[in-house]
């Protein structure tokens, strides 16, 4: 497996919400060659349903604050509904998929993030261990397509919320010391965009310096700000490649492409 190339695949935002793109993007997915990893996020979906139960969806730098209310909802959604209903899809299109949350043979292990400015309740953060990369090798050996959810676990019996575009960081890392990884951030935009009202706005590069800037002028904010943190980081650690773009067009040369220099 040493010289394994690996894809790691990460859909989220309007393209979970989407019905009809999703299945797009699935097809496309499936299409892809080599062996490969999925990794989503939950969309909009579990806070409709929050707000449909009366209660209110709380995010901060993009991030979901989760109480033990919340926590009940998203596991339901992101590790029920959504992750299996993707599932099902790639099952139809001739892809041997297996769904998992973090607790699912331990594959993700986490901790509870401590409080400091804000409480997120259960919400988990990640380890340099907490993937299960053995594991990972044997399914994607053994043909088998992972699709991650982002519900993980403490090892303690206590489920966590974590943020799918760390796990996708995570799980490309891990994988990082035993296989060339590229890391595909999709999603509903054509990358990362210098003016959000404008999706030919892509910024074709970006290095290290050139992040500093743009989040300083306040071009790269809110949920962004996760992604490309988490996708430096893959890259300071040994992750070949990063690339942000449309979930519609993955082979596009219209994306976001990430190098430290």
């Amino acid at each position: 497996m040493d010289n394994l190339e690996v894809t790691v695949y990460k859909i989220g935002g309007g393209i979970i919400d989407d019905a009809a793109e999703l299945t797009k993007f699935l097809g496309l997915f499936a299409a892809s060659a080599g062996p490969k990893i999925l990794v989503h996020g939950g969309g909009k979906g579990a806070s409709a349903m929050m707000r449909e139960l009366g209660l209110t969806p709380t995010m901060v730098n993009g991030r979901r604050v989760t109480d033990a209310a919340t926590l009940d909802i998203v596991v339901m959604f992101y590790a029920g509904k959504t992750n299996k209903e993707v599932v099902a899809t790639l099952q139809r299109l001739g892809v041997n998929a297996l769904g998992l949350s973090g607790a699912d043979g331990n594959v993700i292990r986490g901790v509870k993030r401590p409080v400091k400015d804000v409480d997120f309740g259960f919400v988990g953060d990640l380890k340099a261990a907490s993937v299960n990369k053995e594991l990972m090798l044997s399914l994607l050996q053994a043909g088998i397509t992972p699709v991650l959810c982002p519900i993980i676990h403490d090892g303690q019996g206590q489920l966590l919320n974590t943020n799918a575009d760390t796990i996708a960081s995570a799980v490309a890392v891990a994988l990082a010391p035993v296989a060339d990884v590229t890391l595909h951030y999709c999603f509903e935009k054509n990358g990362v965009l210098r003016d959000v009202n404008d999706d030919n706005s892509v910024i074709l590069e970006i290095d290290a310096a050139h992040y500093e800037t743009l989040k300083a002028q306040g071009i790269i904010a809110d949920g962004m700000l996760p992604k490309l943190e988490n996708a430096f980081a893959a890259l300071h650690q040994g992750v070949r490649r990063v690339v942000i773009g449309h979930a519609l067009h993955i082979n596009s040369e219209l994306r976001t492409v990430l190098c430290l220099k």
